[in-house]
């Protein structure tokens, strides 16, 4: 690639750091005489132990200190800790409980996508640097997004009592479940959002600025015979089929990077994606028909190979959580929500053992691996995050953006970059768990 002298280009990128994600990561690129010599997406943050914080602690604690790992995702953090918590403890939790935990997943979906598109990539589609100039120049979507955030939280604060890191989810069930009154309450909330949530995909499609890029890559995260596989499902793979999630390890393969805080994870190829992008080209069939439509507005069909897309496939699975709740909740209210009384707690038999659980929280599939003595403590801990299993993704997406877009200025170069970053909605502070240390 030349530039506009007819020279081969020299390009220098420092991106010190990516704004409008979680946490931070930096971009470097160095192209010399049209060639790509250095691209670098790396994360300097002070790595997190919070595996080691649990080891001795006992095991009804450990759902609420791994909530910590995250705010966005506290949710899916706790869920996959009682999932872990539970298997090892061959503890079940009844269908109304699974349901009242499928709503609290939901809702947190809805609050991290809703952000994620309204307020980190909406500016960039519409070419301004944050979201506080669009409060100005549009006012009305900015409104629409506002409002289906609020829901979102609200839908937290009536399912899990608090809108983040939830108090109510404890192993074996719910220490307080919501009236079906509230859920009633919620399902009307739901119901009146569905135009809004038509009206914001609209906008993005006529906004769309995504470049058309691909690059084949493999997808892993839950799949299920039986839904849009979220709380729950097999461990599957676009390249190589389904396994039981006990077998985690041998999808997710991390290892370690000297140029970052943050492991990353290989499977079949070099680097794998997970997300919701994952989710769509392995659940397609199973999405709600709302979230079918959105998909339509889009043209968005599996299997995808454009990252920037992962971002529409978020708005897909807002349509899909919207509706399924409503369905969740329809069900409740038919079968009759079965009363329990507050500061709920179950009989629960300790015993020693191992297990694994695994969610969908909204970047992708979650993993925790918890290790028990017959006292009920921890000896144990992994957790597996989203994020870091797709730090080598990203790299890899970069170095083959790059070359296709060298006739770029260097501003639109860097902006792009960003934009795949930001298509990934990185949750980064939750991935960093490596540290080198110096013995002398």
């Amino acid at each position: 690639m030349k530039d506009e002298k007819g020279c081969e280009k020299n390009l220098e990128i420092k991106v010190h750091y990516v704004t409008r994600v979680e946490g931070h990561g930096n971009i470097y690129v160095n192209v010399k005489n049209g060639t790509l010599e250095k691209c670098e997406w790396s994360i300097p943050e002070a790595p997190r132990f919070f595996e080691a914080m649990v080891v001795g602690r006992h095991w009804n604690e450990l759902h609420h200190i791994t909530s910590r790992i995250c705010g966005i995702c506290s949710i899916g953090h706790t869920l996959a800790s009682l999932k872990a918590t539970e298997a090892a403890m061959g503890i079940t939790i009844s269908e109304q409980d699974l349901k009242l935990r499928k709503l609290a997943l939901h809702a947190e979906n809805l609050q991290s996508h809703i952000l994620h598109i309204g307020f980190l990539v909406l500016p960039d589609l519409l070419g301004v640097g944050s979201v506080i100039p669009l409060a100005t120049s549009n006012p009305t979507e900015v409104k629409t997004v506002l409002s289906l955030h609020r829901m979102a939280n609200e839908m937290s604060n009536v399912i899990c009592g608090r809108t983040t890191h939830p108090q109510r989810l404890i192993p074996g069930g719910f220490s307080k479940i919501p009236t079906m009154k509230e859920l009633v309450a919620l399902r009307k909330r739901l119901q009146d959002s569905l135009s809004s949530i038509e009206a914001v995909a609209n906008l993005v499609e006529s906004t769309a600025k995504f470049p058309d890029f691909k690059r084949e890559t493999e997808f892993i995260g839950l799949t299920s015979a039986d839904e849009y596989a979220l709380y729950d499902g097999q461990l599957a793979s676009t390249d190589t089929g389904n396994a039981p999630v006990k077998e985690y390890l041998s999808y997710t393969n991390e290892y370690i990077v000297p140029i970052s805080t943050a492991k990353r994870a290989k499977h079949a190829r070099d680097s794998y994606m997970v997300g919701a992008l994952a989710r769509f080209n392995l659940n397609y069939e199973k999405l709600s028909p709302f979230g079918k439509k959105v998909a339509g507005i889009f043209g968005l069909k599996p299997i995808c190979h454009n990252p920037f897309m992962n971002n529409i496939a978020q708005l897909v699975e807002i349509a899909h959580s919207v509706e399924d709740s409503i369905r969740l909740i329809d069900e409740l209210e038919a079968t009759g929500l079965k009363p329990q009384p507050e500061y709920h707690k179950l009989d629960i038999k300790i015993k020693a053992g191992s297990g694994v659980g695994a969610v969908e929280v909204p970047r992708g599939i979650l993993f925790h691996d918890y290790t028990y003595n017959a006292k009920g403590v921890c000896t144990k801990a992994n957790c597996i995050i989203p994020t870091n299993q797709n730090h080598g993704n990203i790299e890899l997406d970069m170095k083959a953006l790059i070359p296709k877009i060298l006739d770029k200025t260097p501003k639109e170069v860097e902006l792009t970059l960003e934009m795949l970053v930001r298509a990934y909605d990185p949750c980064i502070s939750c991935s960093t768990h490596y540290l080198t240390v110096n013995f002398v």
